[in-house]
């Protein structure tokens, strides 16, 4: 049944004959309301609507006033939405169709026709009273099944009902992000319909649009095809001339298997209040799920599936508590179903319920125990699988020792601790091609950025320019979109052919690949600069490498951070000190090619196997170590505080004033300078001096802190670790003043 209209419009003039109002106006028992259709007002119609209805059906009135009491202030009718602004005269009766109405939508259920029809009479009534009209064409009368708010509503249960099922099961693989968006959001509202819906949806969340763009051309299109109807394991085994992403064979898999289960999406039963629910809950590695159900005639039919996939800090949970993850899922979305019954709930393993039999609890495990404890749950371990558990399953649900098995061919790239590494440029022996590495580092206190950019030749390995740059108001992702933008700028005038980027910052690599998203507004602005400019360069890798290999673009940063200027290197000396640093050959190694063509080896060079090829005498360790130690030295000379504790510890105190030397003397002990000049922290104890000198840290100025910290954190060996790790590990080695502090916020600002 649709209601017809429950209130009507009004074009009311002003009384200064300016521009009409158009006024919204609400019949009651009461009289009527007209509330001020303004720009907000209009887009509150359909919750005035619902209020309404939902006093109709329910029966609410207000408190009539008695003699004596005083007379309540009484909204304005001109800009109050509320129908009935006092309490009601008590708390109401039951609905008269025995639920809840979607706004002016009405399905009225009911066990026999008599019933049916005296609750359309309650209905009338209240219609009539509440000077509601009824559309009788768009109503339908007696019928055993009827469409409703996209489903079919009979008495076996809920039934999932697409507008266009056809369309939507012949529905080609999405071309773009957003026609997969628009796929996977129609989907989700039939999720309840579809069993493991996140298992399934997992992959294709996780296409870009760099994806798309490579699915669609022709060779990848028809490769993808090819291995579309590999099962299982062979999947990860078929090779070919032209080998593509599995990732895109894996999705094309699921998206084939969620267009036929929505086309075969089971009847859900109605939920039966006098029937015990059931919930069988599982998990793989990147997703979980459960199931409500209810028995009928000794078969367990559906009422309701829930799943989502898991975070990534979830993803590192045991299988077991991966599973205790489902069961609340089910209960929040069942909540009004469940609420005050006992739940029977199959499990594959005992730990729900050790979970509630354990006394000594603690962290998330507790948390869970608090969360599950207002539950009566009675958990049953399927140690022999669902069927003879459950005695028989309806048809529609897969048993769950199957399940790992078939979803091995649409398993996602969300997994804990896997690391996507991209291959290195392959480089020839006599090839000429361009390197450019960057870096880019900021001061949090000062405000300010420095960034560098080297331009190499290869396969000589000279540098061709250098430069750094100095900017405020950076921060450290900004810093190294700049160091990429420099590098473009230093390949001005150069001649076509490959060309080779290397840089350290892995959220600026993986971005402008592709790979991730870039969310921050002003470097989604540096990304579409860089993108552009790499336009010009057709052949072009990206690679992201270690710190430690980009150590000649990080001299030149951390200097221009130091004297918060930067500078064109023209010195031959600078040139050498910058090959020196330089560890790149170790990666991009020229590779050897046998006699025939077809038959390449491509060795990878090692540090270790480094040293058979003939190196600069610049190369060796010690210029290096000595290079490093004289750059930390004149970073903590720049600090006034390590300045002045080194002269007290080496006896230098005729500069140092009685107050210098009182507040040196009160730390002094847990300091030392050993032979090169470094201040060295060892943390106080009674330690033997072998015990003491193993202990030593490295104090580091302000200068290099910021360096320090995207070593330990934001780089590929930081892994962005959480706050409490990542200053454990940097305490470990290294010491300042409010080094928490630094690593809390570093940590906090962080936006990977």
């Amino acid at each position: 049944m649709v209601l017809l209209a429950g209130y009507g419009e009004w074009v009311l003039g002003s009384d200064d004959d300016g521009p009409r109002t158009r006024d919204l106006g609400l019949h009651h028992p009461f009289g009527t309301v007209r509330v001020e259709s303004n720009a907000f007002r209009l887009k509150e119609r359909p919750q005035i609507y619902q209020r309404m209805l939902d006093n109709a059906l329910y029966g609410f009135t207000r408190i009539p006033r008695l003699e004596g009491d005083p007379v309540p202030k009484q909204p304005d009718p001109k800009t109050s939405p509320d129908l009935i602004p006092t309490e009601p005269k008590d708390d109401g009766k039951k609905s008269v169709l025995g639920r809840r109405s979607y706004i002016d939508d009405i399905l009225i259920t009911a066990e026999s026709w008599d019933h049916l029809c005296g609750r359309v009479e309650g209905l009338l009534d209240v219609c009539e009273e509440w000077n509601l009209s009824i559309s009788v064409v768009k109503s339908f009368w007696g019928k055993s099944q009827v469409e409703y708010l996209g489903h079919k509503v009979s008495s076996h249960g809920l039934e999932a009902n697409p507008k266009d099922l056809s369309a939507l099961t012949d529905l080609p693989f999405p071309g773009s992000l957003r026609a997969m968006q628009s796929f996977l959001g129609s989907l989700n509202y039939y999720s309840k319909f579809i069993e493991d819906y996140a298992i399934y949806a997992a992959v294709l969340y996780e296409l870009r649009e760099v994806d798309f763009a490579a699915m669609s051309e022709p060779e990848n299109r028809s490769r993808i095809q090819d291995l579309a109807v590999v099962v299982g394991d062979d999947l990860d085994r078929a090779k070919g001339p032209a080998v593509v992403d599995l990732r895109w064979v894996r999705a094309h898999k699921s998206f084939a298997k969620l267009k036929e289960k929505v086309s075969s999406a089971p009847i859900l039963r109605h939920f039966q209040p006098e029937l015990q629910p059931v919930v069988i809950v599982y998990a793989n590695d990147w997703a979980i799920s459960a199931a409500l159900m209810q028995e009928h005639d000794t078969v367990f039919h559906p009422v309701m599936f829930a799943s989502r996939t898991l975070k990534s800090n979830e993803l590192n949970y045991g299988i077991v508590e991966k599973e205790v993850l489902a069961l609340p899922r089910v209960l929040d979305l069942g909540h009004n179903l469940l609420v005050g019954r006992e739940i029977k709930v199959l499990a594959r393993y005992s730990t729900l319920a050790w979970l509630f039999r354990s006394s000594g609890l603690q962290g998330r495990l507790g948390q869970w125990a608090a969360l599950l404890s207002p539950w009566t749950l009675e958990i049953v371990k399927c140690s022999k699988g669902e069927d003879e558990i459950l005695g028989a399953i309806a048809a529609t649900i897969t048993p769950r020792a199957e399940i790992d098995q078939a979803l091995i061919a649409i398993a996602p790239r969300k997994e804990p601790r896997r690391k996507i590494q991209a291959p290195i440029p392959t480089v020839h022996t006599g090839e000429s091609l361009w390197v450019v590495s960057f870096d880019g580092s900021a001061r949090v206190k000062r405000g300010g950025g420095a960034y560098s950019a080297i331009l190499w030749k290869l396969p000589e390995w000279t540098v061709v320019r250098a430069r750094s740059e100095y900017a405020d108001g950076l921060t450290v992702n900004e810093a190294e979109y700049r160091g990429l933008l420099l590098c473009m700028d230093l390949l001005e005038g150069e001649a076509q052919q490959c060309l080779v980027v290397c840089g350290d910052s892995n959220l600026v690599i993986r971005q402008v690949r592709g790979e991730i998203d870039c969310k921050a507004p002003g470097l989604t602005l540096l990304r579409q600069k860089a993108l552009d400019r790499l336009l010009a360069w057709p052949d072009h890798e990206l690679l992201h490498v270690k710190r430690d290999w980009n150590g000649s673009a990080d001299s030149l940063t951390g200097a221009a951070l130091q004297r918060q200027a930067g500078v064109e290197v023209e010195e031959d000396s600078d040139f050498e000190n910058l090959v020196t640093l330089n560890r790149l050959e170790e990666i991009l190694a020229v590779k050897e090619v046998e006699e025939h063509p077809a038959a390449r080896i491509y060795p990878i060079a090692t540090r270790a196997a480094g040293g058979s090829r003939s190196r600069p005498a610049v190369l060796q360790e010690e210029v290096v170590r000595s290079l490093r130690i004289e750059r930390i030295k004149q970073a903590q000379d720049e600090e006034v505080w390590i300045t002045g504790l080194k002269k007290y510890l080496v006896g230098a105190v005729h500069d140092l004033s009685p107050e210098d030397i009182k507040s040196y003397n009160a730390v002094g002990s847990d300091y030392e300078v050993d032979l090169d000049g470094l201040l060295f922290y060892c943390p106080p104890a009674k330690r033997t001096t072998e015990e003491r000198d193993g202990l030593m840290r490295l104090v580091v100025p302000e200068t290099l802190q910021q360096g320090v910290l995207h070593h330990y954190h934001s780089s590929l060996e930081g892994g962005h670790q959480e706050i409490g790790r990542t200053y454990q590990r940097i305490r470990d080695h290294f010491h300042w003043r409010g080094l928490y502090r630094s690593v809390q916020r570093y940590v906090g600002e962080c936006v990977d």
